[in-house]
């Protein structure tokens, strides 16, 4: 790891400690600065790991930067603010996807997993359908799904001998937007964004750091 990649994996961890921070004092507006620093952390961190120097690299980082668009819009709290971040994380989960298969999988990991993650899947959508808009429900249905066949392709990855670092990612990912649909769906009182924000940004530079180790594709 180089000098430039660490020192934005600093920034994204710090500033990820700081928002968390900043929301449990109720400072929405350096909250939402730090959110946007933290998030750049990790393109920074991919770009410097050097995603652009591969398929898989390049296609990683536009998965990056669509969830860098979908923090954006997250701050905002309305209905169509967190649609348009969920639109704007569907996109990333696809991408993610798509550079997945291009690292490579193996179809034997892709198949063990996938009845366990429908599993999963629904008993999540069965958790959150009585707290969920009726026009949300079938843009959070197909985000589960999609956000579901990422971690199975992840873990197809792990088949082909790809890096830890992309199952860690997604899982972490995965629990992450637990906590998103706590505070946003069931508005619980408690703040579960101070476990969901680490594990959010700890998925996102599990990520970024992936491509590091796969420059051959």
């Amino acid at each position: 790891m180089n000098g430039r990649t660490k020192t934005a994996l600093i920034l994204s961890g710090v500033a990820c400690l700081a928002l968390v921070g900043l929301l449990l004092f109720g400072l929405e507006m350096p909250a939402a600065i730090a959110k946007l620093i933290a998030s750049s952390g990790f393109l920074l961190v991919a770009v410097f790991s050097g995603a652009l120097q591969s398929t898989y690299g390049k296609t990683l980082l536009a998965g990056l930067a669509l969830a860098f668009l979908g923090d954006a819009f997250l701050i905002g709290e309305s209905e169509q603010a967190f649609l348009a971040g969920l639109s704007a994380f569907l996109l990333a989960h696809t991408a993610y996807i798509a550079a997945f298969l291009i690292s490579g999988v193996n179809l034997r990991w892709v198949s063990a997993a996938a009845i366990p993650a429908l599993v999963i899947a629904i008993a999540v959508l069965t958790w959150l359908a009585p707290h969920t808009p009726a026009e949300l429900t079938w843009p959070v249905r197909l985000y589960t799904f999609v956000i579901s066949i990422m971690v199975v392709t992840a873990i197809g990855t792990r088949g082909q001998n790809a890096s830890l670092l992309i199952l860690t990612g997604a899982l972490l990912f995965f629990f992450s937007d637990l906590s998103v649909a706590s505070q946003r769906l069931l508005q619980t009182d408690f703040p579960h964004y101070v476990w969901g924000l680490p594990f959010y940004y700890a998925g996102q530079l599990c990520l970024a750091l992936s491509v590091s180790q796969s420059r051959s594709h």
